[in-house]
């Protein structure tokens, strides 16, 4: 509250007149769909889970109010209870498979956002719709004419609610399970109930925060909620919420949504580029995260050990090894039939190539005879998730995700183009000057989660927002700049009958397979997806492999960038978003395990195979695109519930 209170005199002061009344109601009616929506993460974060559908949910919520509400007072009040129910509704889809099924709530949610984003596009591809003025009125107006903002009063209200359920016996249980799943469950909580009703809560405060934005923007926009997700993030940890659960509450992050909202303000008065608020806000994020970490006894005793080990030893100037390695045994197992050594992983990766089969079939049945072209063309479009799924693939299989592939392809492809300007010439130092650019964005990634014990989540999506502001402020909004001929025939052209690319990816698809399976760094990345502690006692360098592992994330993702902007000729802002899910997709529908430790690449490739030729199938018809969003959703959802350990239950 007191950083708040600095914030608001800060405005006061840099303002040319002092603040008034309308400044108030402005300032407060600014950040309230911000700070409803806060409220609805902290209580999924605060029993130990992450949501990412929150913005998808606040947009359809939007949409469907636009398109329906009426002007009488009965259709605003029925459509607004729709609004906060179809929330909660979508909040108990989201728990059901978080709960009752234990899946991970970074993959549910995520599935989840792009099947709700999908149906929104369905509803309403282009802003429109409409809203009645009083109902903008009753949210944004003043309750007292020029003495009480209606926004203040819906704050009010919101902390009402969430005191009132704090002190109830499901508000308790909601942090004991984020404290300590186990025990609460020891102690007779009932974990599965408790979380369905935590997710149900969650997204009824999605939903309210969906009916305020219409509020607002007197209008609806499939795409209101996108900005959102990482200022959502920020408010809360501004707020004091502990990622992983178990410490912090609703008050505090609708504090850090205004403040967040105040920082973004002083930005503005001072006459600073509208591109760099998700830089601010990205840093920010990482600075209230690296705060709220820092107050955990955990992170502070291993940042003693940490210290401890870099001192060097007394008399020999070298650091203290973590653990002394054991001298290799010379006796090994008898190798036992092939097919019984690799039973498991054929179980786990057959399902893709299967389902490739079947679609292959089909578009052979219905659509056209398969040709040479028709499996060129299949491999050039897989070429990018190929890429991406060596990259994101080996970070999952540590243990991690990295959320960061949309801007580092996108940041990526703007400097290439930038810098090629059509120039064969340039392409000998703006390949590498590229991908030293994408490594370093992975070694970042990777130190913020190894130096700082950060969750990759939060790291990786902190990163993909300032990457976005630094794409916008590099190229002012509008990339130029175009790829080279050789680049361009690179993507385009044919070698030996088959486009150029095609024989990379071939070649790259060799070496990935090989580096995760018959050398010391892949058995590392294998050992520390099982078990991180385990991995380190064996002798593994797990803070060192799981740098690697992002670094090579962040290579992938600039290759892929450079191959895009060769593949359109230029780049563009965003285009590197409609990868995130698929990258993570095909990682999972190749049988691997999401929480790491489990998965081979040539199921990954099984799944890109299998999305990209289901695409392509799909685009034969006349289903519309963002039918693709809602169908890669649910795929990844079946995947992850097929595929998931049975022994998790």
């Amino acid at each position: 509250m007191a950083f708040l209170a600095v914030l608001v005199l800060l405005v006061n002061g840099l303002s040319t007149a002092p603040l008034g009344y309308f400044d108030f109601v402005y300032l407060s009616s600014g950040g309230l769909t911000l700070a409803i929506a806060a409220v609805g993460a902290t209580i999924v974060i605060l029993t130990g889970g992450f949501d990412l559908s929150a913005g998808a949910v606040i947009a359809l919520v939007n949409v469907v109010l636009a398109t329906h509400l009426g002007d009488d007072l009965a259709s605003q009040v029925f459509w607004a209870v729709a609004g906060v129910l179809l929330g909660a509704a979508i909040g108990l889809f989201n728990g059901f498979f978080v709960a009752v099924l234990r899946l991970q709530s970074i993959v549910v949610t995520l599935s989840t956002m792009f099947i709700i984003g999908g149906l929104t596009l369905l509803l309403l591809d282009i802003p429109g719709g409409h809203v009645p003025e009083s109902f903008s009125n009753f949210f944004v107006g003043s309750a007292i004419d020029d003495l009480f903002p209606s926004a203040i009063v819906v704050v009010a209200a919101v902390v009402a609610v969430w005191l009132l359920v704090k002190n109830t016996r499901f508000g308790m249980a909601i942090y004991a399970i984020g404290s300590d799943q186990d025990a609460a469950k020891a102690a007779g909580l009932n974990v599965v109930l408790n979380k369905l009703g935590a997710y149900a809560l969650a997204g009824a405060f999605y939903g309210i925060a969906g009916v305020v934005v219409t509020a607002q923007t007197a209008t609806g926009d499939a795409l209101v909620g996108e900005p959102l997700l990482l200022q959502i993030f920020t408010a809360v940890v501004l707020g004091g919420t502990l990622f992983g659960g178990g410490r912090g509450g609703a008050v505090g992050s609708i504090v850090g949504a205004y403040s967040l909202m105040l920082i973004v303000n002083i930005l503005l008065v001072l006459n600073v580029s509208a591109y760099y608020s998700t830089v601010v806000e990205g840093c920010v994020l990482v600075a209230a995260a690296l705060l709220g970490a820092w107050s955990t006894p955990g992170v502070r005793n291993w940042w003693t050990l940490f210290r401890q080990r870099l001192a060097p030893m007394p008399g020999t100037g070298q650091g203290r090894p973590l653990v002394s390695l054991i001298s290799q045994r010379s006796d090994r197992r008898s190798r036992s039939a092939w097919l019984a050594r690799n039973g498991e992983t054929i179980r786990y990766i057959s399902p893709a190539f299967a389902c490739f089969a079947i679609v292959l079939a089909i578009t052979a049945l219905f659509m056209a005879p398969l040709s040479f072209s028709y499996f060129n063309s299949i491999l050039l479009l897989s070429s990018f998730l190929i890429i991406l799924a060596l990259g994101q693939g080996t970070v999952i299989l540590a243990g991690g995700l990295d959320l960061s592939i949309p801007w580092t392809i996108g940041l990526c492809g703007i400097l290439a183009g930038g810098w090629l300007h059509g120039s064969d010439a340039a392409l000998w130092w703006t390949i590498p000057l590229v991908l030293a650019v994408g490594g370093t964005i992975g070694l970042v990634n990777g130190i913020g989660v190894v130096a700082f014990r950060l969750p990759a989540i939060v790291v990786t999506l902190a990163m993909n927002g300032i990457l976005q502001g630094l794409a916008l402020l590099y190229s002012n909004g509008t990339p130029d700049g175009f790829a080279s001929p050789a680049l361009r025939w690179f993507m385009t052209g044919r070698f030996a009958g088959i486009t150029p690319v095609v024989w990379f990816v071939i070649a790259f698809a060799i070496f990935g397979l090989v580096l995760l399976s018959r050398t010391p760094f892949g058995r590392r990345v294998y050992a520390i997806g099982n078990n991180p502690r385990a991995a380190r006692l064996s002798g593994v360098n797990v803070d060192r492999t799981t740098v690697a592992v992002y670094v090579l994330s962040g290579l992938c993702s600039a290759v892929v960038g450079i191959l895009l902007t060769g593949f359109g000729g230029q780049a563009s802002l965003g285009m590197g978003d409609i990868y995130l899910l698929p990258s993570i997709a095909v990682v999972v529908i190749g049988g691997t395990l999401i929480t790491g430790g489990r998965g081979n690449y040539i199921g990954m490739i099984g799944g890109v195979l299998l999305l990209t030729s289901l695409q392509t199938l799909l685009a034969g018809t006349t289903v519309p695109p963002s039918m693709r969003e809602i169908i890669y959703g649910i795929v990844v959802l079946f995947a992850v519930v097929a595929l998931r350990e049975r022994t998790s239950h």
